[in-house]
């Protein structure tokens, strides 16, 4: 009743409110047909802004579009599939909507005569609505379809054909609890589910805007959906399941299980440990050798300040913002790339050539700082917010190449929550390296313990600057595992330069001469100059050590069909713990005699270049980033190794029969 009094009123208002339509219709094909073939039409639904259409369930409130065919005879075409649609709440009212353009597909069948050019036309009526007004609209739409093997194909199906849900093959079971309808939907549970929602493809079952809850069971997802009216022999709808991905569920009348984790909405709870994870492995990254004499030096910087608490707290506070700001800011980055269509996983900009080149140059100077060639502002003079906060910042972003423990879960939790939640967790990892400094700066008595300054300072500052070398050389390596010789070549030239300039910066300070302002603006042009001529993407291929095969779940399969076991690992060039695992862990004598003897298969997945397929299989085991290790035996569930291994962690698993 409702929806006729919304469409009546549509109808009686819509000649005074609409003279451009709404909604704009256009006929597509995805190419020339081909006799007795099929071809794909799209409907492409251009929407103003502002303006929505509806699925094929309008939810409270709508219409679906109805479409009457004009073809040739001999040829036909098959029911409408739409797109995953999206939620719209307005005064409560719940409706299925698409607020953007979008595409409708049908396939047309073609005679075994046809030729030439055909005509294909249609009349439709659909619903455009804003969220203060409804109007009817209608128009024919048309084109000349050719009969040609040889033409070519209208790349824009591939990402119309993204958007439409997949037929999921198994029929999924509901059943009627009281108030609740409830659904078991088959899904594997490598499969990442987020913000997920069942939008039914009939009226009177489900209560639209009523709270949808889920939960997980092993290989099933349990949906208890609030009902409304009616027992339905069949239940027919779409998974929404995050990220614009949906499955088509067919579901008949069947036992559903009790039990299971709650999804969804529970990301409260997930929430919160997702934020203490963070907090822990930002505290553990202080650990690493690029970031640990940042730390470090802070601390000296203390000891320099002669203990003055205002002082102090000032810096520590501004020094934790900026690890703040950086890590929010990278996860921000990170959700952008995602939510644009692209694969990509913590410490993103780590396969990129230009980000890697940049680090080289923060590392080198860093490590010239250390040993006193000049002094930088921001790490070695006098205290300041700005100096205290851009310091943070850097640590944030030398920090990324590994998620460690507690962090892996983490961040990959934030990648399922909304994005508020999503925010929390990236900043609480800001906030996990800026504790040490907070904990020296707000206690005196640990400030106080601090030893004065004097030459012992020299003597640490040329200790910690081994480390940021290291660095350096890893940078360089990594830039030539990414991008070649010419992009080594470009980045060894850019370190010479940098490092003469840092060198006569720092005789100028000596002599009292003020270049500092100068250093970096030529800094920053060189910079600049060779992210310029640096490739955007890297063109390196994966890394396979001797014995051991590339990582695919088909070669996974495969093996433990055979009764094989097998090791899989995931790692990346520019991830410490990964490389500290191999080596000290993976290729030890010991475990690989282990391998041998148990015929043990190994699978390495190199993530060097940010591999699509790694990310994907990243995500479905709620992970960000590597290192991920994972044990296999024929017969039994896969284990999740620890990110830190041991040899006894291998070779015990290895000697163990089936």
């Amino acid at each position: 009743m409702f929806r006729r009094l919304l469409i009546l009123f549509a109808l009686l208002l819509a000649p005074a409110v609409a003279k451009a339509r709404g909604i704009e219709p256009e006929l597509v094909a995805e190419g020339a047909g081909a006799p007795g073939g099929e071809v794909e039409l799209a409907i492409l639904m251009k929407t103003r802004p502002g303006w929505h259409g509806y699925w094929l369930n309008p939810g409270d409130a709508g219409l679906p579009m109805d479409v009457e065919w004009t073809l040739p005879p001999g040829y036909s075409v098959g029911p409408l599939r739409y797109p995953v649609p999206s939620r719209l709440t307005v005064a409560g009212i719940m409706n299925y909507v698409y607020e953007d353009d979008y595409a409708v597909l049908t396939r047309l069948k073609l005679p075994a005569g046809a030729s030439g050019t055909v005509p294909i036309s249609a009349k439709a009526r659909w619903l455009a609505c804003t969220d203060k007004i409804c109007v009817p609209e209608q128009g024919e739409f048309s084109l000349a379809l050719p009969i040609d093997r040889s033409a070519t194909r209208d790349a824009r199906f591939d990402e119309w054909q993204r958007a439409l849900p997949r037929p999921l093959v198994t029929p999924a079971k509901f059943e009627i609890a009281g108030n609740l309808l409830r659904l078991s939907i088959p899904l594997p549970r490598d499969v990442a589910v987020s913000d997920p929602y069942f939008f039914p493809a009939a009226d009177g079952p489900v209560d639209y805007p009523a709270k949808q809850s889920f939960r997980r069971l092993g290989d099933q997802l349990i949906a208890e959906l609030p009902r409304r009216t009616g027992e339905p022999g069949r239940i027919d709808g779409v998974l929404s399941y995050g990220d614009g991905r949906g499955l088509e569920i067919r579901a008949v009348a069947g036992d559903v299980p009790a039990g299971g984790r709650l999804i969804g909405e529970a990301g409260s709870s997930a929430l919160f440990w997702a934020v203490l994870g963070a907090i822990a492995g930002g505290l553990l990254l202080n650990l690493m050798p690029c970031v640990f004499p940042i730390l470090a030096l802070k601390a000296l910087h203390l000891a320099r300040s002669g203990g003055d608490e205002r002082k102090a707290r000032r810096d520590a506070l501004a020094y934790t913002a900026g690890a703040v700001v950086g890590t929010g800011a990278l996860g921000l980055a990170l959700l952008a790339i995602r939510a644009g269509g692209s694969a990509a996983g913590w410490a993103f900009q780590l396969q990129d050539p230009r980000a890697i080149g940049v680090l080289l140059l923060l590392a080198t100077a860093i490590t010239l700082n250390l040993l006193r060639m000049f002094e930088l502002p921001v790490l070695g003079g006098e205290h300041s917010p700005a100096g205290s906060f851009g310091t943070g910042a850097l640590a944030a972003f030398v920090a990324t190449p590994c998620a460690g423990p507690f962090l892996a879960v983490a961040l990959g939790t934030a990648l399922l929550l909304p994005l508020y939640g999503s925010i929390a967790v990236f900043a609480a990892l800001g906030l996990g390296l800026g504790i040490p400094f907070l904990i020296i700066a707000f206690v005196p008595g640990i400030r106080r313990r601090l030893p004065k300054p004097g030459p012992w300072m020299v003597r640490l500052q040329r200790i910690l600057a081994i480390p940021m070398a290291l660095t350096v050389l890893a940078c360089i390596w990594l830039l030539y595992r990414l991008a070649g010789t010419s992009a080594l070549i470009i980045g060894l030239i850019a370190v010479v330069l940098l490092a003469i300039l840092l060198w006569w910066t720092g005789r100028q300070q000596v002599r009292g001469g003020r270049s500092g302002l100068v250093a970096i603006f030529i800094a920053l042009a060189l910079a600049a100059s060779m992210v310029v001529n640096l490739p955007s993407t890297p063109s390196v291929r994966a890394s396979i050590p001797a014995g051991v095969e590339a990582w695919s779940e088909v070669r996974v399969a495969s093996y433990l069909q055979q009764q094989k076991p097998v090791f899989v690992y995931f790692t990346a060039d520019w991830c410490l713990t990964c490389k500290a695992n191999e080596a000290g862990t993976i290729e030890r004598e010991e475990v690989q005699r282990a391998f041998k003897a148990a015929g043990v298969k190994t699978l390495v997945g190199d993530w060097t270049n940010g591999d699509p397929s790694i990310t994907r299989f990243l995500e479905s085991r709620g992970r960000a980033g590597v290192p991920l290790y994972f044990w296999y035996a024929p017969g039994r569930e896969p284990e999740e190794l620890p990110q830190i291994l041991t040899p006894s962690m291998l070779t015990s698993r290895a000697r163990q029969r089936p």
